[in-house]
């Protein structure tokens, strides 16, 4: 093994160029995901958009992505990881396009989910297709690609948030439209890389081809070892797997660990941090520009951090990673807990005179001069002054002009979280997940934990808007540090290390345990 190793060594340029042409779809992923950020305003001004309408047009992304998480495992299954890379380029760029120019909430709504169904797509077959056409030795990094160009994409849509933020009433648009552009690219690209020779062999028999690509990759003797390793796994398996398959017995630690680390994902808040960014930073008493470079700050962070983990996932380990991601995950959510509990609401001459409703700044008059220690206690009183329309405008828009908190604590937690997910529940995840599932499942399996990650994302960012209006950022991110501990201890007690292990000793392992 050791000269093929040196002869994979030499080929790692052609492996490395596919799996970041693939990667482009997680680039994709991310820029839609973050790009929302800086369109909130816009849209819920254009659309006259309540709490609930803000939090589904922003979360109806996800709700698409369970349909592609659903469909997308099955059809690369039957028609293969390349075609369904491709229509899933193509659903990014219709729903970049149509979102832009939509004139209708649920025109809108419609253009965003089928954006969706690309991200659910995405999300689960471009690390399928790495992790199966990787050598081993190189495996958690190369299927990491995926995830750092989510953070790349998040990084750059914060960056195209703020420059088109001053471009008149309808910026929005131009944040969101100008995803058709990396959508085509994508697009057209996709045709230029092979079929997964893994698939190939397990589903076409098409041996010669599947070798072909191999020995692109590694060389003959490399080639040869991994058909006759794929072949030996062809030979155990039975027919083709279904869904009640994931139920039986030998397969219960695998969905434990596919499971468990898709909602600790998720739960612990990650996508409320990058689709709300601005809105945190503007509840933590910053200025719409302000607020909008703080978020630039994160997508570097999210990116320079990735990279770390890139680098660390062959070498450290997967399981080590998750440890110190959580752990540090926990610690930063108690700090950004700290940080609002401890902030106060002063009601200056400055303060009011900032207040948009004339009426509103009337009726709030009376408490010129006066602090309060916390946010229950400033909606008290503020509820006795103002109808109910006027009440929820205050606690939505007005409430960040009042507040004073230590916003570099606030910061420097966000900053913190933000890395430590990075370097952990972020790229780790995936690499995981397009390991530990057996060849005969791994589509169907893929489908169910896709969707079970996207429905636990879209219920955590559908109720954000309500939790910051109604229960506050201290309760919120106290929510959200409890669940980040959860994940340390699942960590510790379920996970396995699947480093420098071959996808075959990774499937003899886990069904043994």
């Amino acid at each position: 093994m050791k000269q093929s190793n040196q002869v994979i060594k030499m080929n790692r340029s052609y492996t490395i160029l596919i799996s970041l042409i693939v990667a482009l779809g997680g680039f994709l992923l991310g820029f839609d995901s973050a790009v929302i950020s800086g369109a909130i305003k816009g849209i819920t001004s254009y659309f006259e958009m309540t709490d609930a309408m803000l939090g589904f047009a922003v979360g109806c992304v996800i709700f698409g992505a369970m349909a592609g998480n659903i469909l997308a495992g099955p059809l690369a299954d039957r028609f293969g990881r390349k075609r369904v890379l491709i229509i899933v380029a193509a659903l990014f760029a219709i729903s970049a396009t149509w979102s832009a120019l939509a004139t209708g909430y649920t025109e809108f709504i419609i253009a965003r989910i089928l954006g969706g169904i690309g991200i659910g797509g995405a999300i689960l077959i471009a690390p399928i297709y790495i992790a199966e056409i990787a050598p081993p030795h190189l495996r958690g990094s190369l299927v990491s690609f995926n995830q750092l160009n989510i953070v790349i994409g998040i990084s750059v849509a914060y960056f195209s948030n703020y420059f088109f933020v001053n471009s008149g009433e309808d910026s929005w648009r131009w944040m969101l439209g100008v995803e058709a552009v990396p959508a085509v690219v994508y697009f057209l690209s996709l045709f230029t890389v092979p079929r997964s020779p893994r698939w190939l062999i397990l589903k076409l028999n098409k041996i010669q081809l599947a070798r072909k690509i191999l020995m692109k990759i590694g060389g003959e003797e490399y080639a040869e070892i991994t058909v006759a390793e794929i072949q030996r796994g062809q030979s155990r398996q039975e027919k083709a797997g279904r869904f009640t398959d994931l139920t039986k017995k030998k397969y219960t630690t695998i969905m434990i660990i596919a499971l468990g680390i898709a909602f600790f994902q998720q739960i612990t808040g990650i996508n409320a941090i990058f689709y709300y960014a601005p809105t945190i930073f503007e509840q933590a008493g910053g200025s719409t520009d302000s607020s909008f470079l703080q978020a630039i700050v994160v997508g570097l962070t999210n990116l320079v951090f990735t990279l770390v983990a890139i680098w660390l996932i062959d070498r450290l380990g997967r399981k080590p990673l998750l440890l110190i991601g959580t752990s540090l995950m926990t610690v930063a959510l108690l700090m950004a807990t700290l940080a609002f509990k401890n902030a106060t609401y002063h009601f200056g001459d400055t303060s009011l005179r900032k207040v948009g409703d004339y009426q509103v700044y009337k009726a709030l008059g009376d408490f010129e001069g006066k602090t309060f220690d916390n946010q229950a206690a400033l909606f008290t009183e503020v509820r006795k002054k103002l109808n109910d329309q006027q009440f929820l405008d205050f606690k939505r828009n007005e409430v960040t002009n009042f507040i004073q908190v230590n916003a570099t604590l606030v910061l420097v937690a966000i900053l913190l979280y933000v890395a430590a997910f990075a370097i952990s529940l972020g790229p780790v995840m995936w690499t995981l997940i397009s390991e530990i599932f057996p060849s005969k499942i791994k589509g169907i399996a893929i489908s169910v934990v896709g969707f079970f990650n996207s429905l636990v994302s879209f219920s955590v960012t559908q109720v954000f808007p309500w939790e910051l209006t109604n229960l506050g950022p201290t309760l919120t991110f106290a929510i959200y540090a409890l669940f980040s501990l959860l994940a340390m201890f699942f960590v510790y007690r379920f996970v396995i290390e699947t480093k420098g292990k071959t996808l075959e000793e990774v499937e003899e392992l886990l069904i043994r345990s």
